[in-house]
């Protein structure tokens, strides 16, 4: 592509994977991090980098545009000598330079290493820590997950053996369980003649050594006792939690009920399947096998392969739970470790296994989808039963993958008459379900938008754009955090014109006596911040100094303040006489990560009411 072409792009769909802009003053590390993610994602074939672009921001919807650069001579040499000493192994960029506008741009393109030189990484760092990987327009360090991707041959986490088990860690019933499953498919499969030990070492799930078997951690994962779980893998469960309403905590005097679950993966299907179902209303359940077109509830098999996908592509290197949020109007399958598959390829044939052997022994007692189809046959039977499709986020930042299903049934009664305030607009059916979206979520990214239209980030960049130039959207946040809240024309629908009212024959009545003064604020107004925070932390933070080194002291501060209710981040920072960036990056951003705060919002972190809440009260 040419410097026009990449111009073109970037002012219609901003950085994307492929391309990344930058001011180009100099060569500095986040340039070189660039470097190292194009060198290392896989199958993207490389990227370009423009020095000597900048994001205009003024305007409504901001631009990119040619500042140039001063001295291109320079800066190519810096960016080559570096590209052929700071890593393992040496980046050769192809660089052009050219003058638009009386302004020197320059274009670098990195090309993809070679399978065998990856991962590219800086020396000082080492690994996994010094390799970086492309993920969307952002530049993301490698964890042990992704090392897993370039090193095929290492040992995975699943089929590495278990510190402190044994043989007698495993249940019989569990064995017993998957001759069933297997029989059902394959009567005369080779391994079902196999003894338990010999059937889970052919499985993966066991290693022999010195002739004692040792179970991995897929043999205890598919195969262990429920005792064995809470022992050796405490965090390895499934926490089923109803939320009342369709936000997080929104009653704080009625938060939420949760159940725990854990055992053996091939029995736990079956149970938060059934503990899922038995909860949905009656409008929403629909048995196995009776799938049609005019059926109102959500199709079973798309729960059971939503609930599969999270057992099977967890990170079970992470200590911490998968989540099952059911909301009144949708359900959230929240588990630790991000997709190894790009998002824009999820649905895609094919699939990346974090966990090969664990997923094996699901596709053969025909418990998954096979070749990667799960989440196109998601889409294809929520679309079936009329409902908006599923949507996907895989935050590689904070090691997390979300399913999402809508129990919203698409363009329903009450939908079209919504929507027919806005016949004039000429709406697509796109930029229909993207107007439902936002009336159910509160707001809409491109992804989330791209996703439930099954549509490129081109396409679904330009319909945004068209909503927010009807003001139908209005857009917030900048480059890739952009996403889109309610504009002013879909606050206030469009009303038809109605006959003005007659004037006023004779003026009203003077009052006789002064309305009576207001002993509480009406509703709708909020108190004054200073108001909402108890006396005794209001006296606290007055006793601090003007530089706390004492970080915990502060984030004692924070718990407590949002102990009873939200705050913003805004709010925490005015209250704290501190910057609102500086507060989120030095202290809420790390209580999230710490389980201490949750957000108000948190499938939507850029949600421009958003706010915190202390975990303290959830968890007693």
């Amino acid at each position: 592509m040419d410097i026009k072409e990449l111009l073109d792009q970037l002012n219609h769909s901003d950085e994307c994977s492929y391309i990344e802009a930058k001011k180009g003053s100099a060569i500095d590390r986040s340039i070189m991090e660039t470097v190292c993610a194009f060198s290392n994602e896989p199958g993207l074939g490389g990227g370009y980098i423009l020095l000597g672009v900048e994001e205009e921001t003024q305007s409504l919807f901001p631009s990119y545009i040619n500042s140039g650069v001063s001295d291109p001579d320079k800066l190519q040499l810096d960016l080559s000598s570096q590209c052929a000493s700071m890593f393992n192994t040496a980046i050769r960029p192809q660089i052009d330079v050219e003058n638009i506008g009386g302004k020197n741009i320059i274009k670098v393109f990195i090309p993809e290493a070679a399978e065998g030189t990856k991962p590219i990484y800086f020396q000082k760092d080492g690994l996994p820590r010094g390799a970086y990987r492309r993920i969307g327009s952002s530049d993301q360090r490698c964890t042990d997950d992704d090392l897993l991707i370039f090193f095929q041959k290492e040992e995975t986490f699943d089929s590495s053996i278990v510190h402190d088990a044994s043989w007698d860690d495993i249940s019989e019933d569990s064995i017993a369980l998957y001759r069933k499953l297997r029989e059902k498919v394959n009567p005369y499969a080779e391994e079902l003649q196999y003894n338990d030990k010999d059937l889970l070492y052919s499985l993966g799930c066991a290693k022999k050594i010195e002739g004692k078997y040792y179970p991995t951690h897929a043999g205890l994962l598919l195969f262990g006792s429920r005792i064995a779980h809470r022992r050796l893998l405490p965090m390895v469960r499934v926490d089923y939690i109803r939320v009342p309403g369709n936000e997080w905590v929104e009653d704080p005097d009625n938060r939420f009920t949760t159940i725990d679950m854990r055992g053996s993966l091939l029995e736990m299907v079956q149970r938060v399947f059934s503990q899922i179902t038995d909860d949905l209303p009656k409008g929403f359940l629909l048995p196995e096998g009776e799938l049609q077109a005019e059926s109102v509830g959500l199709p079973s098999r798309v729960l059971r392969e939503a609930i599969v996908n999270a057992l099977i592509h967890r990170s079970y290197r992470e200590h911490q739970p998968i989540q099952i949020i059911r909301y009144g109007n949708r359900l959230e399958i929240k588990n630790p470790g991000f997709s190894l598959k790009p998002e824009d390829h999820l649905g895609e044939p094919g699939s990346k296994n974090r966990n090969p052997n664990i997923a094996a022994v699901f596709h053969e007692t025909n418990l998954a989808e096979t070749k990667g189809s799960g989440i196109n046959t998601m889409r294809k039977l929520m679309e079936k039963a009329n409902l908006l499709p599923p949507t996907f986020e895989s935050d590689h930042s904070r090691n997390t993958f979300t399913a999402r299903l809508l129990l919203h049934h698409f363009l329903g009664t009450d939908d079209l008459e919504w929507l027919s305030g806005f016949d004039s607009y000429g709406l697509s059916e796109n930029q229909k379900r993207g107007l439902i979206l936002v009336k159910e979520m509160g707001a809409v990214d491109n992804s989330t938008y791209r996703q439930t239209n099954n549509i490129d980030t081109l396409r679904a960049s330009a319909e945004l754009r068209d909503l927010s130039k009807k003001e139908l959207l209005s857009p917030k946040g900048k480059g890739r955090a952009t996403y889109y809240v309610p504009g002013n024309r879909l606050n206030t629908l469009p009303q038809a014109p109605s006959t003005p009212l007659p004037e006023l024959s004779t003026p009203p009545p003077e009052l006789s006596t002064p309305p009576p003064g207001i002993t509480t604020p009406p509703p709708g107004i909020t108190r004054p911040l200073k108001a909402r925070v108890p006396q005794e932390i209001l006296e606290r933070i007055s006793q601090l100094g003007a530089r706390v080194h004492d970080e915990s002291l502060i984030k004692g501060i924070v718990s407590d303040m949002c102990a009873e209710s939200y705050f913003k981040a805004a709010e925490i920072a005015e209250l704290l006489e501190k910057r609102e960036d500086y507060i989120k990056r030095k202290y809420l951003s790390t209580m999230i990560d710490s389980g201490e705060l949750r957000y108000k919002f948190p499938d939507m972190l850029n949600h421009p009411e958003q706010a915190y809440i202390s975990t303290k009260k959830i968890t007693s």
